[in-house]
């Protein structure tokens, strides 16, 4: 399973996303993060050595893949047209994070809309989703459907907890002393949970 992660805003939670999907499919099959943002966030974050997964430049990505069942693959922020064309081509699913930011729902349907005309599978996941009594994350999902996007189910809310785990140079479950790591990962394996029926929809589908 190919899975790429892409942002057209900074600051959407692409690299988390990236290092949790990772962690969550290692858990079944060996798996491969692959960096291919210039700012080596994903490098960073696993350079304390403490991360269950590999994770390679995306130079480097050719000549160790064979060795993974799983890989995911996080891009360089921004992607042109043609750059997309090849992402949404080449993967099982392009998975598009996005806070409910109104300047980040604005990059992100300028982008659908390139998406729209292009074969390939992908979905929305909404990040950084503030707490209750906040509605920004409803109302932020009421607008991507009403556009008819691909919203995940699977919401990740919004937690200092990624921070910590990041500092500490581990997926967000194995972070010390941060009390909402658990939930935080919990979010992330109901969007690995959906993102693995989605592939396996999408396969059936294309046998048919």
């Amino acid at each position: 399973m190919i899975i790429t992660v892409a942002g057209f805003k900074g600051g959407v939670g692409k690299t988390t996303t990236a290092v949790h999907l990772a962690a969550y499919f290692q858990r079944s099959a060996p798996t491969m993060l692959v960096d291919g943002d210039s700012n080596r966030s994903a490098s960073l974050w696993a350079s304390h050595d403490n991360l269950p997964f590999q994770v390679y430049p995306e130079g480097q990505a050719m000549k160790y893949s064979r060795q993974f069942e799983h890989i995911v693959i996080d891009t360089g922020a921004r992607p042109s047209a043609d750059e997309l064309r090849d992402l949404v081509g080449g993967c099982d699913l392009l998975v598009l994070p996005t806070n409910p930011e109104a300047m980040s729902l604005d990059a992100l349907m300028q982008t659908t809309e390139a998406l729209q005309t292009m074969d390939g599978n992908y979905r929305i996941l909404l990040t950084l989703v503030p707490p209750a009594p906040s509605r920004e994350g409803a109302e932020a999902r009421a607008l991507l459907e009403s556009e008819g996007l691909p919203v995940m189910q699977a919401t990740i809310r919004q937690t200092s907890a990624f921070r910590h785990a990041s500092a500490q140079g581990v997926a967000v479950q194995n972070a010390r002393n941060v009390r909402s790591a658990k939930t935080a990962w919990s979010d992330y394996e109901l969007a690995a949970k959906e993102i693995i029926r989605v592939v396996e929809d999408c396969a059936i589908g294309e046998k048919a």
